[in-house]
């Protein structure tokens, strides 16, 4: 959290995660372990942790979507201890895209998941569990409301959830539950065959939920915790990297603009012939090795105007005279009205602005690759940096640039 060669706004930004990772630590040290239930709204998730509570300890409501944000309770009838449930949003709600993130972000750092339906698998139900098992935790598909079904609808369901999930779900994590059965009517016929009629409320059924939960847990309970917080230390880490190319990234783009600005306007105010091309060198290689500091892969003076040399020797080499020619003549085109010395000064400004863009493109590429040049060598990196640059709008922002700096006004 602490390190120097992060930038601090990257940090910053990784507050949050830096938090989690200590408690996740903490999780560990403790041995707690987490287990998530995900599902479609009114699937039961909340009916299905109540039932393995043993108690009402999270919200269930005939109400679509009655679970608004994570939510956890500790599991206390597991022998060991430091079991702790997560209920979440309904993957389909309204409003559904951010609670859906804010589930998965919850699913990578969990141990388990417990993925419940209520029937076959819809397709948003079967592209969430896709997802979920992208974060290689272990998966417990639940079919509840299984009191709803006859025993040959039941084998029916079974059959097709285990097709449809074949390669994400282990066939032996696929159990039943009916956590919340509803009542059922009882006809009965007395003596004098008169009809009465009354209802019975079957009883919770978790029971095979329970022992294939205890099975997992007694097996792969000591190691699941710490799995879980290797893959999350995995993904911080390529998150920070993420975060740390795109500050940098950032700060080198600034870093490039002045440059471009200073060379610019100094040769607007003083043209620099071609004997003195060796000044732009030491101005573009003073650029690049700003640039090497920034991805922490310094460069010295020397070895920066060797990248300089080429670097340029590429783009002379790729499109030679004729680009030349066509850089001086849409320079000339940009704010070519007024005093031709403005015009003049401004456009050889602008082509030194515009050469030391490339460069600084060129060099930064090299530099996030890690001082390579990746398959195809200079050449393709000064190719793609070239036919991806919009030349003219650089040449119009280049011309603003000078301008606004020597504040000469163009008529």
């Amino acid at each position: 959290m602490h390190d120097a060669r992060i930038p601090s706004e990257v940090r910053d930004a990784l507050a949050d995660d830096y938090a989690q990772v200590e408690a996740m630590l903490e999780k560990l040290d403790q041995g707690h372990l987490h287990i998530a239930v995900f599902g479609r709204v009114s699937v039961g998730k909340s009916s299905i942790l109540n039932a393995l509570l043993g108690q009402s300890r999270f919200t269930t409501s005939p109400l679509h979507g009655e679970t608004k944000r994570p939510d956890m309770a500790a599991w206390q009838n597991y022998e060991a201890g430091g079991v702790y449930f997560i209920d979440t949003p309904g993957i389909n709600e309204v409003d559904g895209e951010a609670r859906e993130k804010m589930a998965h972000e919850v699913a990578t750092r969990v141990d388990l998941v417990l993925f419940v339906v209520d029937g076959d698998l819809t397709d948003t139900e079967l592209q969430a569990l896709r997802t979920l098992a992208t974060y290689k935790r272990p998966i417990l598909l639940v079919l509840n409301k299984i009191d709803r079904y006859t025993s040959k609808d039941k084998t029916t369901l079974i059959d097709s959830l285990t097709q449809r999930s074949a390669g994400l779900i282990d066939p032996k994590n696929i159990v039943c539950a009916a956590a919340q059965p509803s009542a059922k009517t009882v006809i009965r016929v007395d003596e004098n065959n008169q009809e009465s009629e009354t209802t019975r409320q079957l009883p919770i059924d978790v029971v095979l939920l329970k022992e294939r939960l205890w099975d997992v847990l007694e097996s792969e309970g000591k190691t699941l915790s710490a799995l879980n917080a290797s893959l999350f230390a995995d993904d911080l880490s390529a998150l920070v990297t993420q975060r740390v190319m795109v500050a940098r990234k950032s700060i080198a783009e600034k870093i490039v603009r002045t440059y471009c600005v200073s060379k610019g306007v100094a040769v607007a105010f003083n043209p620099i012939p071609v004997a003195d091309l060796f000044a732009a060198i030491i101005i573009d290689a003073a650029m690049i090795v700003h640039l090497s500091k920034v991805y922490g892969l310094p460069l010295s003076r020397k070895e920066a105007q060797t990248l300089v040399v080429a670097i340029s020797a590429q783009m002379l080499a790729l499109v030679g005279t004729v680009w030349a020619v066509n850089i001086i003549s849409s320079a000339l085109k940009v704010g070519s009205a007024g005093v031709s010395t403005v015009v003049t000064a401004g456009a050889q400004g602008a082509i030194a602005y515009y050469s030391t863009y490339v460069v600084g493109q060129v060099a930064e590429r090299y530099l996030a690759q890690g001082k390579a040049w990746g398959e195809g060598g200079a050449k393709r990196v000064v190719r793609e940096i070239l036919d991806n640059i919009d030349r003219d709008s650089v040449l119009a922002q280049a011309k603003g640039d000078i301008l606004a700096h020597i504040k000469t006004p163009v008529k």
